[in-house]
């Protein structure tokens, strides 16, 4: 299936949104040539729009997630669509624009030069050798060419209207969404649920580096939090940048949030912990990693421990509950596996997702 999926203009595209809904068999199974999650909108109907970034350049251990929006859009024709409290949440209207190859092909070009970067520099050589800065440079201005580019298609979409979120391709594909959010909302926290903290400065070189996305992110003015949930995997530089910043980052660490719940304390309390943390509009930056291992093992840095499926979409669910509004949403690092098991939970992740930013915002029709 290479490629992007978008027959589902094709077979529904010459009838009205409502006439979509109407001839839509929510019960079959899901159609070969129809959009995400089988689903029969356009882009121009949907009221949650998906721009998928393969991407995955400067990853440093395993690749693979640039090929996760194509495996996600494979997987998510087995997503049933009933939505436990909300019946007709699928007429809200999902879709996802078309995966852009030249994308898909440009990475494949450079990911084969970031190899080559994180090759010499764990063989003993430096960011400042001449070959070395060369690359690092090339791959900079491709990448920061990605950047200008999702944060064109993601403003184009927030101005029609549009509920957007991001599907990677590695971490720092979201960049240029956050971009648009922070010219079109205003001031806003960030809910990033992953086993990093992605608080280092340039890895390897990498101005956007997926090691780096938060580091990034905190550039923006206007994102005035970052709460981390999960992280289990962090050097020294980032734990001191967490510290020195005057409470603009809290991180919920996975062994001190399972050490709450050996002593007693219930996941429903933690999440209310956590979400008192955050401003009242809320982006969710969602790394697959975040989650237990064993639910993701094809990502790019899995990590032991995690949180689980439940547990993950309880705290989203109780961001909506607790009045916040989710503006904007990335689901990265989700791999393909031989089996299938990596982006079947990837796909069910991004349903929720969707959902929950359509709940918060007002947008899942009541009948």
């Amino acid at each position: 299936m290479k490629g992007s999926v978008s027959g589902a203009f094709l077979i529904f595209g010459n009838m009205s949104k409502q006439e979509n809904i109407d001839s839509f068999d929510v019960n079959g199974p899901g159609l070969k040539d129809a959009g995400l999650f089988g689903l029969p909108f356009t882009i121009e109907e949907a009221e949650v729009v998906i721009l998928p970034v393969p991407w995955d350049v400067t990853v440093s251990f395993s690749d693979g997630t640039s090929e996760g929006p194509e495996a996600v859009m494979w997987a998510s024709k087995q997503v049933e669509h009933y939505y436990l409290g909300h019946k007709n949440a699928w007429k809200m209207g999902i879709a996802m624009r078309d995966i852009p190859l030249d994308w898909a092909d440009l990475n494949k070009h450079y990911r084969k030069k970031g190899q080559e970067v994180i090759r010499k520099l764990e063989e003993g050589a430096s960011q400042e050798d001449a070959d070395v800065q060369d690359l690092i440079a090339e791959i900079n201005e491709q990448c920061t060419e990605l950047m200008d580019y999702v944060y064109t298609r993601s403003l184009a979409q927030l101005e029609a209207g549009k509920l957007v979120g991001i599907l990677g391709g590695d971490h720092s594909t979201p960049f240029g969404l956050m971009k648009a959010l922070a010219e079109t909302q205003g001031e806003y926290g960030i809910l990033h649920i992953d086993a990093h903290a992605d608080l280092r400065t340039a890895y390897e070189g990498f101005t956007y580096s997926h090691a780096s996305i938060m580091t990034n992110a905190l550039t923006l003015d206007n994102v005035t939090k970052l709460v981390s949930v999960g992280v289990r995997d962090i050097c020294e530089q980032e734990m001191d940048t967490i510290e020195k910043s005057n409470d603009r980052i809290v991180a919920f660490f996975d062994e001190h949030l399972k050490a709450k719940e050996f002593n007693g304390i219930n996941w429903n309390s933690i999440c209310e912990e956590i979400i008192a943390q955050l401003p009242q509009k809320v982006y969710i930056s969602f790394d697959i990693d975040g989650l237990d291992p064993s639910l993701c093992l094809a990502t790019g840095t899995p990590v032991h421990g995690g949180l689980s499926f439940e547990q993950a979409v309880y705290l989203i669910k109780k961001v909506v509950n607790a009045g916040k509004t989710i503006i904007g949403f990335d689901l990265v690092e989700v791999a393909p596996s031989e089996s299938g098991w990596d982006t079947n939970v990837g796909a069910r992740m991004l349903l929720q997702l969707c959902n929950q930013m359509g709940a918060s915002n007002g947008r899942l029709p009541t009948s």
